[in-house]
């Protein structure tokens, strides 16, 4: 059994550049280069749809975010952070039924602790 050969980029570039020029047949290139036909025509059509490439501004991509994005995107990380912590304090409170003693004491010190106090207490205090 023999070994799948890879061909170099460069190569490739050759063989896909004289087959667009079309002085040659692709069986003659297939003769010239030792590659199989079809595997020219395959090179030819991927140097044919990523030509375009070539001609492209090296600046800015559009698939580069930009950093007002990223800042944008990092308050919103802090925002969602903030409401997760706030909403797995709140659960804690909301169904003591279904939360361990010794987990009420911990999250009640804890909120103590963090100046916090549990949603209900929370809406007495703000009024609601």
């Amino acid at each position: 059994m023999t070994k799948r050969k890879n061909h170099a980029p460069d190569f490739k570039a050759r063989v896909a550049l004289e087959a667009i020029r079309e002085e040659l047949t692709l069986s003659e290139l297939a003769k010239k280069y030792g590659v199989h036909a079809g595997q020219i025509s395959t090179w030819k059509r991927t140097a044919l749809d990523n030509m375009s490439a070539a001609f492209e501004r090296r600046g800015g991509s559009p698939d580069t975010p930009s950093s007002a994005d990223i800042d944008k995107l990092h308050s919103k990380i802090g925002q969602l952070v903030v409401e997760r912590d706030f909403l797995a304090d709140a659960s804690v409170w909301s169904c003591p039924a279904y939360v361990p003693v010794s987990q009420l004491i911990y999250a009640a010190l804890r909120s103590k602790a963090k100046g916090l106090f549990p949603p209900s207490e929370e809406c007495r205090r703000l009024g609601l």
